[in-house]
């Protein structure tokens, strides 16, 4: 009786003990972590830096930057972006890169969408081999038919035209934008669809109204990587433009450094003047994205 009773409270101290262990909280290793967050703060720093210097030195005169290229304003001056903006013709330019990116993406953008929700929502003659098709698109550079597509646009009389290049790049953002987001399109229930036609909702209420609030993620994701390389692209707006009054921010940036060579505040000026609209655009994508996840997820 006595060595039950003794097994009994042995079992109890232990199931307690157990119980005790589980309860605690595991201890962290924390030495690792910070090591992490160490290196990611000096890349952080290491990225960053040559932006804040380009700022920085937007405002400076040419007389402190070539006496101190790596010190602070004294004095604070908007000569550089008065020079770059008018002087340079960098309003010119801005607004050239402004109706060349926002058109082509629009346009890929829209043909995109429309064309992933029939890919991936309805069923066709010839569905599978208009996918390999966009799947091809992705595997041949642009720059390869850099000559045909010279040809072509000197054919239909495009060249020297900003039609010639929201051409191009809305054709060459189409595979990638099918690709993205018929996959987002593929991951939606098909209830939804189910309860709006029930609802009494025609074809384009669905797509409109319920599909394409919840892929707003992927439209993000694809105004974002193709609104920076449109912007930065150098190539063809040099290749299909000809008019000094038509050439976008890239090729502007050329001749901006041939002429004003060494009015140094005025170059920063112009290059803080391209790079701003990728830095807003890139932080406003952000927000849209994580909107648009919430928004899925609470739907």
């Amino acid at each position: 009786m006595a060595s039950t009773t003794t097994h009994a409270a042995g079992k109890t101290v232990l199931g307690g003990d157990a119980k005790a262990r589980k309860g605690r909280a595991p201890r962290k290793n924390t030495t690792p972590s910070i090591l992490v967050k160490i290196c990611l703060w000096l890349y952080a720093l290491i990225a960053v830096f040559p932006l804040l210097l380009m700022f920085s030195n937007s405002f400076r005169s040419t007389k402190e930057l070539v006496t101190d290229p790596l010190g602070l304003p004294t004095s604070p001056t908007v000569e550089g972006y008065v020079s770059a903006w008018t002087e340079a013709s960098f309003a010119t330019y801005f607004v050239n890169s402004i109706l060349v990116t926002v058109g082509s993406v629009f346009l890929s953008t829209a043909v995109s969408v429309l064309a992933s929700y029939a890919l991936a929502r309805w069923t066709f003659f010839g569905k599978h081999l208009m996918e390999n098709v966009f799947l091809a698109g992705l595997m041949i550079p642009a720059i390869l038919a850099m000559l045909p597509i010279f040809y072509l646009m000197d054919d239909l009389r495009l060249i020297d035209s900003h039609w010639s290049l929201i051409a191009i790049y809305a054709a060459n953002g189409i595979p990638f934008g099918v690709f993205i987001m018929t996959t987002f399109f593929r991951q939606l229930p098909l209830e939804l669809e189910e309860a709006a036609r029930i609802d009494g909702a025609g074809t384009m209420a669905v797509f409109f109204r319920v599909m394409l609030p919840l892929v707003k993620p992927a439209v993000a994701t694809v105004v974002v990587f193709r609104f920076i390389p449109i912007w930065n692209d150098f190539l063809f707006p040099l290749i299909l433009l000809r008019s000094p009054g038509k050439y976008t921010l890239p090729v502007g940036l050329t001749r901006f450094f041939g002429e004003f060579s060494t009015d140094w505040s005025s170059l920063f000026a112009g290059l803080v003047i391209t790079t701003a609209p990728l830095i807003l655009v890139y932080v406003l994508a952000t927000k849209q994205i994580v909107r648009g996840l919430t928004a899925g997820i609470g739907k």
